[in-house]
């Protein structure tokens, strides 16, 4: 991984290396380095920096500091995660970002450079990026809704918290059914605000 990590880095000189890529490749180079083919494991370097490289062709933005306040950088992405709450449940944006001000730089901002792979066990994980990598919408999109969704799904006692309980809630996401969180993340695609 510390190979895959360096020479990314140096292919990329505007990127480099972000704290947090490791998060990433991780459980794609797990995934190959654990084929039951034999064939296939003894390439997972090369496999998982192949596909490690095209995943963050869709999110490097989110790791360019000079595009930060871009309309491509990690503000305008927490701001359509922000949007996106906002038209499917306005109340609950509203006590969020509103009443107890918790903006969501506090903690989307590792959900959405991370792949959500610090909210959840390592399996779990595993069944989200089944789902965000075969999106036909693509990645992005897909993980907005499922941020959303997990929004959604601790709604009650988000309601019913105070800054305090919100932001320790949100970033330390409590353990879920993870397929049902996608469930509710998919219904999200298509339904109107109300």
């Amino acid at each position: 991984m510390r190979r895959i990590l360096i020479i990314f880095a140096k292919l990329n000189p505007g990127i480099r290396y972000v704290q947090g890529m490791n998060e990433i490749l991780a459980p794609l180079f797990y995934v190959f380095k654990n084929d039951p083919e034999a064939n296939n494991a003894e390439y997972a370097e090369a496999d998982a920096f192949f596909c490690f490289v095209e995943l963050l062709s869709g999110f490097r933005d989110n790791f360019c500091q000079k595009l930060d306040n871009s309309v491509v950088g990690i503000r305008s992405t927490i701001s359509k995660l922000s949007e996106l709450l906002k038209k499917h449940d306005e109340e609950l944006w509203r006590h969020l970002e509103v009443t107890t001000k918790v903006n969501p730089q506090f903690y989307a901002f590792r959900w959405i450079t991370l792949l959500l792979t610090q909210e959840f066990n390592f399996a779990d994980s595993l069944h989200i990026w089944d789902t965000l990598l075969s999106d036909p919408e693509g990645p992005q999109e897909t993980l907005l809704r499922i941020c959303c969704a997990m929004l959604i799904l601790v709604r009650r006692r988000l309601l019913a918290g105070d800054f305090t309980s919100n932001l320790k809630l949100l970033q330390n996401y409590p353990s879920t059914n993870i397929s049902h969180l996608l469930y509710v993340a998919n219904k999200l695609r298509g339904s109107s605000a109300g």
